[in-house]
């Protein structure tokens, strides 16, 4: 792909898309928000393959890109979130918490697992989507709060709980 070969970005595209859409559903509502951002993120990676091919990784580079790729988009929702907001339209709030956990939610308790899992899946899920924007997604303060519609200031005391929460139950 950094060589402009369309078949690999075709096939990223095939493998990725689908895990992504999910991905920026949890986090927005809006279905055309999210078909923007999921066309910006792949322009951005079309277009910036060949830094992310000069990085130095090898073979193992699977999941590294995936996190490169969810970066860009995440960053892509948060400009998307501060267009909206610009044009004085509200943005929607966060796709609801389903009953049942989401395959993300069990793939993250299942890949972190022993204490630290079931330390995390005693989090209140308020807590637990903070960590996992902060922590797992990388997010600043600041995008974790545009992507899950709060004020900066619920960010950092549900980022702050979720810490003492994790270090009292590791303890």
């Amino acid at each position: 792909m950094a060589r402009g070969d369309r078949v690999a970005f075709e096939e990223l595209y095939r493998r990725t898309s689908p895990w992504l859409a999910v991905r920026l559903r949890r986090r927005c509502a809006d279905e055309q928000m999210v078909a923007e951002v999921m066309q910006e993120t792949y322009l951005a990676v079309w277009r910036a393959a060949g830094s992310f091919a000069g990085s130095g990784s090898g073979s193992g580079a699977g999941g590294s890109a995936v996190g490169w790729l969810w970066t860009i988009a995440a960053r892509r929702l948060v400009d998307a979130f501060r267009r909206r907001a610009h044009h004085a339209e509200p943005p929607p709030a966060a796709a609801p918490h389903p009953v049942a956990p989401a395959a993300e939610e069990e793939a993250l308790l299942a890949t972190v697992g022993g204490d630290v899992g079931d330390a995390l899946g005693r989090l209140a899920p308020e807590l637990r989507d903070v960590l996992r924007a902060m922590v797992l997604d990388g997010l600043s303060v600041r995008e974790t709060a545009v992507v899950l519609g709060l004020p900066e200031g619920t960010v950092k005391t549900r980022a702050r709980r979720a810490r003492i929460a994790m270090r009292e139950a590791l303890a």
